[in-house]
């Protein structure tokens, strides 16, 4: 499983929106690393974001 895997399962296995450190914290996978994932994950409409900073899938 790659780190994109793992940071789009931490998102549907939560109940509620995630920041970038809480999904670091899930995931395993380092924040620099989850940042430039959710950035891709932003730019192709995966996640969104219901609040400020937080983000849930699509």
């Amino acid at each position: 499983m790659d780190n994109k895997e793992k940071v789009i399962k931490a998102f549907k296995e939560s109940e509620e929106p995630l920041n970038a450190t809480r999904v670091s914290q899930i995931s395993g996978v380092d924040k620099k690393e989850v940042d430039k994932i959710m950035k891709e994950l932003k730019k192709d409409e995966t996640i969104i974001s219901p609040k400020r900073c937080y983000w849930t899938l699509k």
